[in-house]
């Protein structure tokens, strides 16, 4: 039948004056006959299901307060773009919307997982107290500063007439799956609806900027997951989607363990390089973010691959010193006995299930990939068996988890195991180093002050030693100062530093080779210049030697005065009146220094004109 036909027909109908119902439905019975296929509805799958998850993972994994997602998606009230539509660069104004979802994977079956979405806005763009969306400001993006302080204002229009019930106002109040939104409090509403879908399943909530969902992991399928997750923000009276996102999360029976090593002298931890006959101090840290172990009784169970022995301890940082070079396996299990239902009487196979706690004494046994022990030093007594065969992966290797659906209500005593293996290499580095004399070098200098130090180690030599002079107090650096060692044993350094001036220093030694460093601190005193020093006593001997000069002249000066005073009687000749008034002046002025106020005033002495 062809579309002239349904004219035909459409005209036939309105000449027996047929309803307009009975018109569209003739119609519809039309289209259906011309074979034409009907849109169907769109599920939260179909939206959403970029990962696709098999029936029995669907129904073994069910999340408390999550629904599925074969459930219908309201697309009038939440619009569906694909993603290269190009709707998606208008959907916010001044840019793009970046999300970032995170979370505390991995998580241990049983515990929370906890996933957060935050939004990174476009430039100059913030949210205010109220939940609005706000320019920044004094802040200039690309499009210059804009007198419009927002950017979306939701509160405007959002009042609380909206949640009265009046449908025509309160329609659009609702989720994609048409679930009415919850009362606000107060005036401080999300303006974003954010809609987290993983393993078949979905769950929706409004938001501001941040989004955190938190999820008990009792029932999900071990193994590496996806979350995704989709944003919308409100339009008017519709929600367009921002931004969407998904991320790869990990739900383990293993406990997940990481250790930290640190040693004294180490160059580089990272390296798993470490020094003989040091202690290594091992801290191991269990990622629980949940919480989850805190009531549970947690045991240590090292082999340092150097035949000591298996050390067992409740603490969960040790101390092991290795007093052999070479390249060693180190091994770790933790085990902690959680409080969890009990398995049903038929569980599936697993590739490593988890058992029940019974009581056991402590064993005797070591890992299988370490060397047999010559002797056993427990600090404790485990509480549970002999743990299976420790492997390399903190992740199972398989996907079937142990059915925690469809049993009895019980609880029982369940063991978690973790492991942590790593091979250590262990060398002769630099032990100690110690100051054993400082002495001020007698050398003038114009300006520095040298200080010789006289340094030993122990250990290896070392081929370079650092100095950092510092205030009193050891916190503001001045300088550093490094040089080459060429040296034998024993390791005895002589090392010379110069200092700006006297006063108190703080100076710092490090000595190292390829695999250590070794340091130590003084707190010195730098003289000043010292009066005794060769140069002052030379100059001070100059000043006496000029001094006593000229004493020696002054006093032979005197005696010749006094020589010279005798009386002798006064020539007539007239040349020798003038000799003797000329001998006078000049004994008269070697004399004034030394008999100011007490001159002799002898009239004989004088030789005036006229006298007789």
């Amino acid at each position: 039948m062809g579309l002239g036909s349904e004219s035909q027909a459409l005209t036939d109908c309105g000449a027996l004056g047929l309803s307009m119902e009975s018109v569209l439905g003739v119609l519809g019975f039309l289209l259906l006959a011309s074979g034409l296929p009907l849109q169907e509805a769109k599920q939260f799958r179909d939206v959403l299901g970029h990962e696709q998850y098999p029936g029995h993972m669907r129904e073994r994994s069910q999340l408390r307060g999550w629904s599925s997602d074969e459930t219908e998606w309201n697309e009038n009230l939440y619009p569906v773009w694909k993603r290269r539509d190009s709707r998606w660069e208008n959907s916010w104004e001044g840019g793009r919307v970046q999300a970032v979802l995170t979370s505390d994977s991995p998580a241990l079956v049983g515990s929370n997982i906890t996933f957060v979405v935050n939004l990174v806005l476009p430039r100059c763009q913030k949210e205010d107290a109220e939940g609005n969306i706000v320019y920044e400001k004094n802040c200039r993006n690309d499009l210059g500063l804009t007198p419009d302080r927002y950017v979306y204002n939701w509160t405007a229009g959002a009042e609380d007439g909206d949640w009265e019930g009046n449908a025509s106002q309160s329609e659009y109040l609702e989720f994609p799956d048409r679930k009415p939104f919850p009362r606000p409090h107060g005036r401080r509403r999300g303006g974003f609806v954010y809609v987290f879908h993983t393993l078949g399943q979905y769950f929706q909530k409004l938001g501001r900027c941040s989004a955190r969902v938190s999820v008990n992991t009792a029932n999900m399928t071990l193994g590496h997951q996806v979350m995704e997750v989709a944003v919308f923000r409100r339009h008017g009276r519709v929600y367009i989607p921002i931004a969407q996102v998904k991320d790869i999360y990990v739900i383990t029976d293993q406990i997940p363990v990481f250790v930290t090593m640190f040693q004294k002298n180490d160059r580089n931890s990272s390296d798993e390089t470490f020094l003989r006959d040091l202690p290594i101090v091992f801290d191991v840290l269990i990622h629980d973010p949940g919480h989850f172990l805190n009531d549970s009784a947690i045991s240590y169970k090292w082999n340092f691959g150097d035949n000591t022995g298996l050390f067992v301890s409740n603490n969960h940082t040790l101390n092991h010193t290795y007093v052999l070079n070479g390249t060693f396996n180190l091994n770790l299990t933790v085990q902690a006995a959680v409080s969890g239902p009990c398995p049903s009487p038929t569980p599936p196979t697993t590739t490593r299930p988890t058992t029940t706690l019974p009581t056991s004494t402590r064993p005797t046994t070591t890992p299988p990939t370490s060397t047999p022990p010559t002797a056993t030093r427990p600090t404790t007594t485990p509480p549970t068996s002999t743990p299976p065969t420790a492997s390399p992966s903190l992740m199972p290797t398989g996907d079937n988890p142990m059915e925690l659906s469809g049993i009895s209500g019980e609880n029982c005593q369940i063991n978690r195991y973790g492991y942590f293996r790593a091979t250590v290499t262990v060398v002769e580095g630099i032990l100690e180093v110690n100051i054993i004399q400082v002495a001020d070098v007698p050398v003038p200098q114009p300006d520095d002050s040298l200080m010789d130090f006289i340094v030993t180690c122990k250990g290896a030599t070392p081929t370079e030693v650092c100095t950092i002079t510092s205030d009193p107090t050891c916190q503001a650096a001045q300088n550093r100062v490094c040089s080459p060692v060429h040296t034998g044993q024993p390791c005895l350094l002589s090392v010379r530093r110069a200092f700006s001036g006297p006063g108190m220093y703080c100076v710092n030694f490090t000595l190292g080779d390829d695999a250590s460093l070794a340091l130590t601190s003084t707190l010195i005193s730098v003289p000043g210049k010292d009066p005794a020093s060769p140069l002052r006593m030379s100059n001070g001997a100059l000043i006496s030697i000029s001094c006593l000069a000229l004493f020696v002249t002054m006093v032979t000066g005197i005696l010749l005065y006094k020589k010279h005073k005798a009386y002798k009687p006064i020539g007539n000749g007239p040349g020798k009146t003038v000799k003797s008034k000329s001998l006078r002046v000049l004994l008269s002025h070697a004399k004034a220094p030394f008999s100011q106020g007490n001159r002799e005033k002898d009239p004989l002495l004088h030789s005036e004109p006229g006298m007789p």
